[in-house]
């Protein structure tokens, strides 16, 4: 009989099998697809528990993640831990027995992808989108899309979004993912870099993708009739390697856009020309809502800061209210 290794040779066994990294690259929602540091692929799970160390969203785990991953039997491999994120996109969740939930982590930027026509996104999420970049440290920019479809009034439109947006220091551009205008700005904005882009059902932003990253071949849905809205494609989310360079995370299109974990008092940090003309306010704690000496509203009403701008902050500094009130009477009990 032949004997033991006595040197500790041999298979070892599988806890004594030291954690390996790399980068979550989809995520199905029961299953995560991780790219391991020396190129491998490993489809992984997360165990029951790994919700509950103190991770209070609707995915634990998000496209983007740097995590460490183990064999715990000799077919399966699991996600033990999250590595700390640089940065990430997070939005309230839809549902409201979870807290939020995280689009995408680890971020060189976020595209935002928005339309005027079919369907027509709505100022106020795309001013929600951007405040949440401002809050995470996630530098954003804009594509407005289907330029081809433009008449002259939605023409116009597009170029006041381009001009109200770019002033603000959010890079804008006009594109069209059926004739190709503007895609080589589009290329260079998202070489050698890992982007994400978010949108509202039906703006074309897979369409988009698919031009950028031919190999991607993701599907392409159609435009409600009756609501001209976009039907969701897109159903779980997803790195996509560049052919140039760089990678675009591809998220399910999102029909509305929740805050979350902003405090009253924060809100106005996060839309630059509010905070920069609130430094004149006569209280240093004005909330710009009708107090005493407040430089805010005397700018919206000389149209130095845009309406439908000023309307979002007052909009997501309700929602800020309405928590903190919440959660004051919650301790409070």
């Amino acid at each position: 009989m032949a004997k033991k290794n006595q040197k500790g040779g041999g298979r070892q066994p599988l806890e004594h099998i030291a954690p390996r990294q790399g980068q979550v690259i989809k995520n199905t929602g029961s299953s995560y697809l991780v790219r391991l540091d020396d190129g491998e692929m490993a489809d992984c799970r997360i165990k029951g528990n790994f919700r509950i160390k103190g991770i209070r969203t609707t995915n634990p785990v998000a496209v983007g993640d740097r995590v460490e991953i183990s064999l715990r039997d000799a077919d399966t491999r699991y996600i033990t831990s999250i590595l700390p994120r640089r940065n990430y996109i997070i939005r309230r969740a839809s549902n409201l027995s979870k807290e939020s939930h995280i689009l995408a982590s680890n971020l060189d930027q976020a595209i935002l992808v928005v339309s005027v026509t079919d369907p027509v996104t709505p100022t106020t999420f795309i001013d929600r989108f951007l405040a949440t970049a401002e809050a995470y440290n996630v530098p954003a920019r804009l594509v407005i899309n289907k330029a081809d479809l433009w008449d002259e009034d939605m023409m116009e439109y597009a170029r006041a979004l381009e001009y109200l947006y770019s002033s603000l220091g959010y890079p804008t551009l006009r594109v069209s993912a059926n004739d190709g205008r503007g895609l080589d700005t589009l290329r260079d904005w998202t070489r050698d870099c890992i982007s994400l882009m978010a949108g509202n059902s039906g703006v074309g932003k897979s369409s988009l993708i698919n031009r950028l990253a031919p190999d991607a071949c993701l599907r392409i849905g159609a435009i409600s009739d009756q609501h001209h809205t976009g039907m969701h494609t897109t159903t779980f989310s997803e790195m996509v390697d560049l052919p140039y360079g760089g990678q675009l995370i591809d998220i399910p299109g999102v029909r509305g856009f929740g805050v979350i974990d902003f405090e009253p008092d924060e809100v106005s940090h996060f839309f630059p020309e509010i905070f920069r003309i609130g430094r004149q306010c006569k209280y240093d704690n004005c909330r710009h809502t009708g107090e005493q000496g407040c430089a805010v509203i005397p700018a919206v009403e000389e149209s130095l800061i845009a309406q439908s701008r000023y309307a979002s902050y007052l909009s997501i500094l309700e929602e800020a209210m309405e928590t903190a009130a919440s959660d004051k009477y919650r301790k409070a009990f």
